[in-house]
């Protein structure tokens, strides 16, 4: 059966890991994407040792919650080359603790030009500086990556450069043909507005068509007129996107986010009975 996960940081920051690990599995879910300030700790912390590592795996092993991945986020197209490197040094570090996490894939932000905010939209995002200083900062991941035996998980995001399926196919399949290392992170309603949830049946297969062969995984959000809400509290088709999820190549997981702690069981029951309506 698909796994079902969740955002780490949707539960209470605990500096103890099996206090998070215990209220994930207590709503229902059995997998993870985890990202390191849950636990008191930077996103990108270099100073992660491996034993402090493997004890976050360890503690979620023993509440049967697997980590499939770990959060690697920062700016890879910041317009301050220094802010850039520091991003790009911290998130190689990421990448070698990864696997003591247990985690197979780190998750990364293809960036945006705006200084002050990561996944805010900027004009020069489609030019071509950006895709060439997003191409600089993947070529310093990807053999760390290779070395360390995980992928680098890319999430298409209306704000940054790969901000469209078109967008990712155009990586994946012209500048990084040679190369499974870079995978996708499909989320459906960052492909959607309020304005074209009318049209998102088209929209949405396409997507899945053109990149789901290269999906590691599902988030799962929803949309609604201030942006985006808890899976179920919105205008997407649940039912299609799960259908959906059902034609992919590979059964990757499906990963719950913007909910609440209190929301979260009440979502996990959600997706599970989508996901059974699909597979009938």
């Amino acid at each position: 059966m698909t796994a079902f996960g969740v955002f780490a940081r949707t539960f209470p920051v605990a500096s103890d890991p099996e206090d998070v690990a215990e209220a994930i599995a207590s709503a229902g879910f059995d997998t993870t994407q985890l990202n390191l300030s849950v636990f008191g700790r930077p996103t990108l912390d270099e100073t992660l040792d491996t034993s402090a590592a493997q004890d976050i795996r360890n503690a979620f092993a023993r509440r049967y919650v697997h980590i499939w991945g770990v959060s690697g986020t920062f700016n890879a197209v910041h317009p301050d080359p220094a802010v850039r490197a520091a991003g790009v040094r911290a998130c190689q570090a990421v990448i070698r603790r990864a696997p003591d996490l247990g985690a197979g894939v780190v998750t990364l932000c293809t960036g945006t030009r705006d200084a002050e905010n990561m996944w805010h939209a900027h004009p020069d995002n489609d030019s071509a500086h950006a895709w060439a200083d997003l191409e600089a900062s993947l070529d310093a991941l990807i053999p760390v990556a290779e070395q360390s035996g995980v992928q680098l998980g890319i999430e298409p995001e209306s704000g940054n450069v790969i901000r469209d399926a078109a967008a990712a196919d155009r990586l994946l399949r012209q500048m990084y043909a040679g190369t499974r290392t870079l995978t996708i992170v499909l989320d459906p309603a960052n492909l959607l507005t309020v304005d074209t949830l009318a049209d998102q049946q088209h929209i949405l297969s396409d997507a899945f068509d053109l990149l789901g062969d290269r999906v590691s995984a599902m988030h799962a959000k929803d949309v609604v007129a201030s942006g985006y809400s808890a899976p179920g509290a919105g205008g997407m088709d649940y039912d299609l996107v799960m259908r959906l999820h059902a034609l992919l190549p590979a059964d990757v997981p499906i990963i719950a986010q913007d909910l609440t702690a209190d929301d979260a069981s009440q979502v996990c029951q959600f997706l599970k009975a989508a996901w059974n309506r699909a597979h009938r």
